[in-house]
Order: C-alpha cells, then structure tokens, then sequence
C-alpha cells in the first residue's frame, strides 16, 4: 500500500505512541503480523527513536543515505528531495532487502562507546588549543623552543603561563627566572636553562604589538590545555576501568604493543565480538575488504572498500605501526610482505594486510579464549606459506 500524504509524527512520547498505534492498525488492516521500520540515519535524530522502536520489540533497518540518494531519480528522473519521495524511496529500498540492522550497544559497551566518544571530542579540544599555543609562540616568540624541547613540558607552562613575553623576561636576570621556576618544579631545571631562556628572549625577533592582550591570550591558552588534559587524565583512567570489565580484552592486551587506548577504541566501534560469525565480518565493518576496479579487459588496482565505520578503519592504521615497531612477529611478517619475491606489497599494502591479520588474531583470541602465541602464529604462517607453495 502507497499513501497518497505524508504523516508526520511529532518526535516526543506521545509522538512515537501515535507512530506505534498507526503500524499496528496498517499491520491489522492489511492481515500482517510483523512490522519493519525503515530509517535514513541522519546525524543523531534517528537515536532516541530507533531504541524506543527496538524496544517496543520491532524490528529497526536502516538504508544507506547513498543508497537513498542515487536511487530516488529511478522514479521521476529528477534529483528533487520532499518529505513524499525520500520516504517511498526508503520503503522501496527496505521493500527490496536493500537495508542492514543496526547495532545499538547496550550495558558496559554502551558505557564503553560513550567514554571512548568523549574523549575523542577532548582529544580533538586539546590538539586545537595546542595549535593555538603554537600559533602564538610562532608570532610572539618563535625563539621559546630554543631554550625548551617542548613547550609541554612543566616548567615551559610555568613558563608560559606567568612570565611568556619575551621583553619581561629579558628584564630578568636568570637567578629571578630560577627563582619563579623553583616556586613549583624542585628538579630538571638550573641556571643554565634559565640563562638560555634569558639570552633567547633578549634576542627574540617576536611581535611585540598588542603585547598585553598577547599575555592575556597565552594565559587563557595555557589554563584551557591544563584544564582539558585534566579532564582527559580523568577520562582514561574512566575508560581504563570499564575496557577491563570487557570479555576478551584481556587477550587483546597480550600483544605486545596493543595499549589500553586501541583496545577501548575497538570494542567502542564494534561492540560485543561475539556477535560476529567470522572475523570478515569485521573486517568488511571497518571498510578494510578489498574491492576490485575492473571491466572487460581493463584490470585495475584493487583496493580497499573504505565502507563501514572510518573511526574504526583509523583506529586500526594508528595501532598497526607501533606494533609494526616493537612487536617481533608482526615487524616479520610486514619485512616478508614487502621482501617476497613474487608480486611484492608496497609498504602501505602490507600495513593494511597487517591490520587484518591483527583483527583475524583477535578474533581468535577472544571467541576460543587462548593466549596469543607469537610462535605458534609463526608456525602456521609458514604452513600456509608452504600449502601455497605446494599447490
């Protein structure tokens, strides 16, 4: 049945009781028992209406917002978007098998994937406050990074925060700049670094217009990265918490090079692993499957699809290379990928491979409950190797 209008449901309580009895009587009118909701997700609209669909005990789908695009010309040949045409091209794709499910977690990964989300925004907050920072010092006193590795550092703040200018500490003489230092950090800093700071302040080449707005700024910029690296101190040990109570994590840590951080991040992104049937389930969800580029005699270059979640694509990528790095097996097996004789990987091939071997190994970890074992992932590297050899 096609509706001739649109009905539209407030997006409140008694809104959504309204959409619920409306079902019910099109499912009874019509001799149906079961109901499908189709949705477009949009931002976060969709979240409080796709769990009170869910628990109501209905079945909730969603359609690719792609999908939604290029397949509403198919009726009009027209790409004009009304509240009449993207919901009968919604029911079309739903109507069709043209949908998937959608995974709302619930219970501690719930939790997990709120913290893991916060603390991406902060993380976000302090990398801009810190350009900021940069910002400043680059027009102010670009000659600071000289007397300090990093302005990171506790009595670079210090610094930065009570005495930034270069003019007033020029005016200073390196035992009254000590003696500031020495007010809140005992150890790590001498005469010698203060002389340093001294003498690169008394030649700064920095913009001293607007020097007291200036001091004002860089103080703002420094109690605002000293307020958010407090609250993301805070957030980790939060998330540390509750990625332990998570079934498998602990397998997952086991890897030498994996860290508290990428495994919170993982289970934030795909939920309970246990809900999956292979680990190319996973693989396929973080968009790291591979798709070919070919027609008739054109064979282009396969390459990943990068479909699925792009948070958990980059979270793999950022974790491969510190493994890469300190862990033997898998620094092994990324030499072997880019040295083998026969079709060779590019160095970025292999890290992508590597990421789903990683994914491959965790997945096997968690649903049989084993210990990784470096040699034994060796071994049957090279049974696989030698079966490819035989065959």
């Amino acid at each position: 049945m096609e509706l001739d209008k649109v009905i539209k449901f407030k997006a409140n309580g008694g809104g959504f009781e309204s959409f619920i009895n409306w079902t019910e009587s099109v499912a009874k009118a019509h001799g149906k028992k079961k109901i499908v909701v189709g949705i477009e997700p949009t931002g976060h609209y969709w979240y409080t209406f796709g769990r009170a669909v869910i628990d109501r005990g209905l079945m909730l789908v969603q359609v690719n917002p792609y999908h939604v695009k290029k397949t509403k010309e198919l009726d009009d040949n027209t790409p004009s978007k009304s509240d009449y045409k993207d919901p009968k091209t919604i029911a079309f794709l739903v109507k069709d098998g043209r949908y998937q499910i959608p995974y709302m977690p619930d219970g501690k990964y719930a939790e997990l994937r709120k913290a893991n989300n916060l603390r991406e925004e902060w993380v976000q907050k302090k990398i801009r406050v810190k350009n900021k920072v940069t910002r400043w010092l680059d027009i102010h006193f670009p000659e600071f990074l000289n007397a300090f590795s990093s302005w990171e550092g506790k009595t670079a703040l210090m610094t930065l925060g009570k005495i930034a200018l270069p003019e007033k500490i020029a005016s200073k003489t390196p035992e009254e700049i000590l003696c500031i230092w020495r007010k809140e950090v005992r150890r790590g800093v001498g005469i010698k670094k203060a002389e340093k700071l001294v003498k690169e302040a008394q030649n700064s080449v920095g913009i001293r217009e607007g020097a007291q707005m200036a001091e004002y700024e860089i103080k703002l910029y420094i109690k605002e990265y000293m307020e958010i690296r407090e609250v993301l101190e805070d957030m980790e040990r939060k998330l540390e918490k509750i990625v332990l109570t998570i079934p498998g994590a602990n397998r997952f840590l086991e890897i030498k090079g994996v860290g508290i951080k990428t495994v919170a991040g993982f289970f934030a992104e795909i939920g309970d692993i246990k809900r999956f049937t292979s680990a190319k389930q996973i693989i396929k969800l973080a968009g790291l499957n591979l798709r070919q580029n070919s027609s008739g005699q054109h064979k282009g270059e396969t390459t990943i699809s990068k479909r699925g979640r792009s948070r958990l694509r980059a979270l793999l990528f950022r974790a491969i290379l510190p493994i890469v790095a300190t862990n033997e097996v898998f620094n092994k097996l990324h030499h072997d990928n880019i040295s083998q004789k026969e079709r060779p990987m590019k160095k970025m091939q292999s890290l992508i491979a590597l990421c789903c071997r990683l994914i491959r190994i965790v997945y096997s970890l968690i649903t049989k409950d084993q210990e990784f074992d470096p040699d034994k992932l060796i071994r049957d590297i090279h049974r696989d190797d030698a079966l490819q050899g035989a065959a």
